[in-house]
């Protein structure tokens, strides 16, 4: 009975926990991913003022701001330019050397002692990065650099440097890695208008792909431990309620078997009283006595095969059974009945066969057929008919009685749950009648329905296996 109910808590804890997991591993990627970016930005702009100050240009507050805050991680407090030799500041040579001509004079010598000072200067972070200046018009200028600098040409880069001062952006070289470029417009004498720095990301994407396949393969496993986890912890907490359903079985199951023979002796007795007495008043209260007999026999009777259907202890002998054989064997059962509160049945267009087993098919049938006459008044009609849905066959009942009330629809398969017990001119119901009904047409692989509207009636719906396909 509970089987359902375990396997729903297994998916419930087996959700939450892959939801956890799942959480804390794209955090963990999310992170990862986040501190290579932000190593690279930091990198990048502290490589961009190093440039700015090798070609003499103002740094930007945010280049500035940048730098300090590099040199403060890296333990370094001062920046490149202060590094290199007075001579190399002030743009004179070391005494005892004489300046070049054309590349090999001043600048070219400030130049050469800024790359030493780099070298000794910058880490990998750092080191990794290339740097392209560009003309206006978005030519490549050559520039002598440690890290080949590949073919980029993105365009918008520079005309969004151009225009704003700076651009961010990461792109991606053809079918290749992505690359992270900044684009700075310069404003110095001798400085190319344009500067870009950027950083091949292929390193970087290939340790987030590592990553990501051992975050996979970890959870892969965690999750088979999960599920096995799961389903225990479910077993565990449904434990002591299973132990009390099948407490609750056995004691409905023995409650009814020793309840069948007081009340036969009970039922004799009033019956022997009512042949045996002629007075009118012990004849009504002999008829009560009975009438309660039959009701409680009854009752009996639903609990304990409700007790079979719970614990699936019901045996069912299926065939294959002719429908229009049975509904209409059903139907003349049911008609005298019918007749006495004026109502007429009606079988319509009944045909195929179904798997199942009769005598329940039977029962269920008696079951709707008799609920349907409880709400439905004389010179109303109830319908039996059948139709064919591919594997299924369908078998409606359909009353013009009162109809069901919409906040009753979802509970009226629940048991002991009455629409109107106190309704005046209906037979007593103990409210267990489709609950019956519904676990015997579950019980032979089937389903059932209902429909209903105020005041048009009331539509069963069972499906059986077609045994036809």
């Amino acid at each position: 009975m509970l089987r359902r109910l375990h396997w729903q808590l297994t998916i419930l804890y087996f959700v939450a926990a892959i939801g956890l997991v799942g959480l804390i591993g794209a955090a963990s990627y999310t992170l990862l991913h986040l501190y290579f970016l932000e190593t690279t930005d930091q990198a990048m702009q502290y490589k961009m003022a190093a440039e700015f100050r090798n070609y003499g240009v103002p740094l930007t507050p945010e280049l500035a701001a940048a730098e300090q805050s590099w040199l403060q991680n890296t333990g370094r407090l001062k920046p490149v330019i202060s590094n290199l030799p007075p001579a190399a500041q002030s743009g004179e040579h070391p005494e005892g050397e004489e300046a070049g001509e054309g590349e090999e004079g001043d600048e070219g010598y400030a130049h050469e002692a800024m790359e030493g000072a780099e070298e000794d200067l910058f880490d990998g972070s750092v080191s990794a990065i290339f740097v392209i200046p560009y003309t206006t018009n978005g030519v490549r200028i050559n520039y002598p650099s440690q890290v080949v600098a590949p073919d980029i040409a993105d365009e918008g880069a520079i005309r969004s440097a151009l225009q704003n001062g700076y651009d961010w952006r990461t792109a991606r070289l053809g079918d290749g890695p992505r690359v992270r470029l900044l684009t700075y417009r310069t404003s110095g004498t001798g400085a190319p208008p344009v500067i870009q720095v950027g950083r091949l990301l292929h390193d970087q994407d290939r340790v987030l792909s590592q990553f990501l396949m051992g975050l996979l393969l970890v959870g892969g496993s965690i999750s088979i431990l999960l599920g096995v986890t799961s389903w225990w912890l479910s077993g565990r907490s449904l434990r002591p309620a299973q132990r009390a359903w099948e407490q609750q079985q056995v004691f409905v199951s023995n409650a009814s078997h020793e309840l069948r023979t007081p009340l036969t002796l009970i039922r004799a007795t009033a019956d022997y009283g009512l042949r045996s007495q002629a007075g009118a008043s012990e004849s009504d209260l002999y008829q009560d006595i009975l009438q309660e007999c039959d009701y409680m026999g009854r009752l009996v009777d639903d609990l304990l095969l409700l007790s079979r259907l719970d614990t699936q202890r019901l045996a069912l002998k299926k065939e294959r059974i002719l429908l229009p054989g049975l509904l209409e064997d059903t139907r003349r059962q049911v008609a005298r009945l019918a007749q006495e509160k004026g109502v007429e049945l009606t079988l319509n267009s009944v045909e195929g066969q179904v798997w199942g087993d009769p005598t329940r098919l039977r029962q269920t049938l008696l079951i709707l057929l008799e609920n349907a006459l409880r709400f439905t008044p004389p010179g109303a009609g109830i319908t039996i008919e059948t139709a064919r849905h591919g594997k299924l066959v369908e078998i409606c009942v359909t009353d013009q009685g009162s109809g069901i009330a919409p906040e009753h629809l979802s509970h009226v398969f629940e048991r002991f749950y009455q629409v109107n017990p106190n309704a005046e001119g209906q037979s007593r119901s103990n409210g267990l009648g489709l609950s019956i009904a519904k676990g015997l047409i579950e019980a032979q692989g089937g389903k059932i329905q209902l429909e209903s509207q105020i005041g048009k009636g009331t539509r069963l719906r069972v499906y059986l296996p077609n045994a036809d396909v």
